[in-house]
């Protein structure tokens, strides 16, 4: 692994814990809610927030669905119960059943794209009856890959971890003592039935923290990162992943106002 991307893991820890203290605080709120789905990221997402603001202020909801592996929900009650926060069970098969049942060959990332939304619908009406700000989970490689639904797991009124790679983030996990079983699994979304992140992308997390990291914030070429020890064709294939994605990172594309197209 590129030794840039090792942490100060105190420091970082802190930093992070005082931005989500800060910025809670300057919107208003002392609550945030997230979904605890059983993975590294939502567990490390709650442990930082429980240190900045106390378990009690910190809401964690399971939403599994039918096709949900029973691990992620036990992983998740092992993250809740480890850290002491309040928790609830929302099962979101009820609200996406009838769309399936009026189109029964809906299936794979079309219906994972429509339960990723459920489960954000649920986290904002229950922010809303909590009183707390939506705290998103993803990561930085998730983002820079477009891994991620746009207004599912995407939308946030505040994301603690987008800036770490996922190696970062399981260096974190481990050294605040987040369950090590949740910490190695294979990182997976949960929307359907066997299904993993790196499947899904063809190639490993390890290599893609290194090469977007080479590549975005190194400004490194193709050559000049497969020179380094990379297949040049995964190498590719990430490059094409994150060019392919970028609309998803971007703003909303939006028109000037006549008067101003007039000048």
């Amino acid at each position: 692994m590129l030794q840039e991307l090792h942490l100060d893991l105190a420091q970082e820890t802190d930093r992070i814990t005082s931005f989500v203290r800060d910025s809670v605080t300057a919107a208003g709120f002392h609550r945030v809610v997230l979904g605890v789905s059983g993975g590294v990221d939502s567990a490390l997402v709650a442990a930082l927030c429980v240190r900045a603001l106390g378990a009690e202020n910190v809401l964690g909801l399971i939403m599994p669905s039918e096709i949900s592996n029973p691990s992620s929900t036990e992983h998740g009650m092992l993250v809740i119960d480890q850290l002491g926060m309040p928790s609830e069970f929302v099962d979101i098969t009820p609200m996406y059943r009838p769309l399936l049942d009026r189109e029964p060959a809906m299936g794979g990332g079309r219906l994972g794209n429509i339960m990723s939304r459920l489960r954000m619908v649920t986290l904002y009406d229950r922010s809303a009856s909590f009183s707390g700000l939506v705290m998103g989970t993803g990561n930085r490689t998730e983002w820079l890959l477009g891994y991620f639904t746009l207004y599912g797991d995407s939308a946030a009124a505040l994301r603690p971890i987008a800036h770490l790679y996922k190696v970062q983030v399981r260096e974190l996990s481990t050294y605040l003592g987040l369950p090590d079983v949740v910490v190695t699994k294979a990182p997976s979304a949960d929307l359907w039935q066997g299904q993993t992140d790196e499947g899904d992308l063809g190639f490993s997390y390890d290599d893609a923290d290194q090469i977007l990291f080479l590549l975005t914030e190194q400004s490194l070429s193709v050559a000049e990162i497969a020179s380094r020890g990379f297949s040049q064709a995964t190498v590719e294939a990430v490059q094409r992943v994150y060019r392919r994605t970028a609309f998803k990172r971007a703003p909303v594309p939006v028109l000037d106002p006549v008067w101003q197209s007039r000048r």
